[in-house]
Parts: structure tokens; C-alpha cells; sequence
């Protein structure tokens, strides 16, 4: 039986690219890539000619069950994101569920994450932490909300540029705008920043510096 792999791609500077993530892709029959043009690049740069597969979170659904199959037949398969580590707000739980219950060796290497950095560059306390990813957009987004201002650890999340700002705003309305909180954004980047306040200050930065790239919001619990 075959093995599969979850592989960490750099999240800004392409250094952060393991020797080890390079020698598993150069070895594996078959790369599963979220975008394969983005990935070509990467690939490309590190000279790794592997075949490539698309798998994403529109059709992951369907070609689980044909992975798993080639993996039992012997095929090494490697899974990778556009960036990061696959399965943290990237397509991968599935495949790894199936996997596991079909009794499928699986090896995730250690190696980049966007919340990580920004956590400990934070200067909140990471000692216990809640990680939440990106908030539900429409459906769901008040209860987590309400749910998380009774939440004593620090809180993690993801979030766009565009969307911030209003973020940051139901931050202030939700947990008060004296909490500290930190957003880094572009970590392991050329441009990369972290601001550092209180929830309104941060806020009241960015209202006045619309954000660009991809962004870490760290927030501190409830005291």
C-alpha cells in the first residue's frame, strides 16, 4: 500500500520551503495541487516534474474515493495547497478522513502556516489558544460570535482584505473595544507588518489604511 502525503508550500518567501517537502514531491507519483498553475510555479522553481492533479474544495467531494483507491494499489500521493500547510481553511480533511478510515498510512510534514507567526509575534499570551479560521460569512456568524465572548483563550482567525475592516468592527461591538488584539498581515512576505493596539485602535488603523494581502487577526480572551 502507497502513503499519503499533506506537503507545506511557502506562504510568502519560497526559502521556507523544507528539503525534505522537495524530496517527498520529487519522489511522489502523484502531486494533488489546489490550483495547478499556482502550483506549477512553485514546482517549477524547485525543479520537481512529479505529475499534477487538481483538488480543490469544488471537486473534492467527487475524487476522494478514486485517490484512496490509488494509494491502496501502491501509488505515493502527495496533497499540497496554494500555500501553507493543506487541511488549515484549505481543501484536505476529506481525503485525510477517508484515508484513516480505510486504514491509509498518512504523513503531514511540519512546515508553514500563516497563524503560527503571527500568534507568537503577537505578543498575546499562546500558551492556550482557540484557532477559528475564517468566521461563517452570513449563517452562523452571530452565534460564533456571541459563543467566543465568553472565551478566555486567545482567538485566532483568518480574513480578507475587503471584508476586515467590518470584522474588526463587530470585534469592537462583540468583545469590547478595550481587548488587546494584533493583525499581521503578509506573514513571511516582502511587505510583511503586524499591528498591535487595542480592538479600536486596530480597527481605527485600518479604516484609515485599507489592508492588502492575506491577514492574521489575533484577539485576546476574556479576562
Amino acid at each position: 500500500m502507497g502513503k499519503l502525503y499533506l506537503v507545506p508550500t511557502p506562504i510568502g518567501n519560497l526559502e521556507d520551503m523544507t528539503l525534505r517537502a522537495i524530496t517527498v514531491l520529487q519522489q511522489a507519483d502523484l502531486i494533488l495541487a489546489e490550483d495547478t498553475r499556482t502550483s506549477g510555479k512553485l514546482l517549477k522553481h524547485f525543479e520537481i516534474s512529479t505529475p499534477m492533479q487538481s483538488h480543490h474544495m469544488h471537486n473534492e467531494h467527487k475524487t476522494v474515493p478514486a485517490i484512496v483507491a490509488r494509494i491502496q494499489g501502491g501509488e505515493t500521493v502527495a496533497l499540497i495547497s496554494d500555500a501553507g500547510t493543506p487541511a488549515i481553511s484549505d481543501p484536505g480533511f476529506l481525503l485525510v478522513r477517508a484515508c484513516v478510515q480505510e486504514g491509509v498510512t498518512v504523513d503531514c510534514l511540519p512546515g508553514a502556516t500563516a497563524f503560527v507567526p503571527a500568534l507568537v509575534n503577537s505578543g498575546l499570551p499562546n500558551d492556550r489558544f482557540v484557532f477559528e479560521g475564517f468566521l461563517p460569512v452570513k449563517k452562523g456568524r452571530q452565534t460564533r460570535l456571541l459563543t467566543l465572548t465568553e472565551e478566555t483563550r486567545t482567538m485566532v482567525f483568518y480574513e480578507s482584505p475587503h471584508k476586515l475592516v467590518k470584522t474588526l468592527g463587530q470585534f469592537v461591538e462583540y468583545f469590547g473595544g478595550e481587548r488587546p488584539a494584533s493583525v499581521s498581515r503578509e506573514v513571511s512576505k516582502l511587505h510583511e507588518e503586524t499591528i498591535r493596539g487595542t480592538l479600536s485602535d486596530v480597527l481605527q488603523h485600518f479604516e484609515q489604511h485599507p489592508p492588502k494581502g492575506e491577514l492574521v487577526v489575533v484577539v485576546g480572551g476574556k479576562k
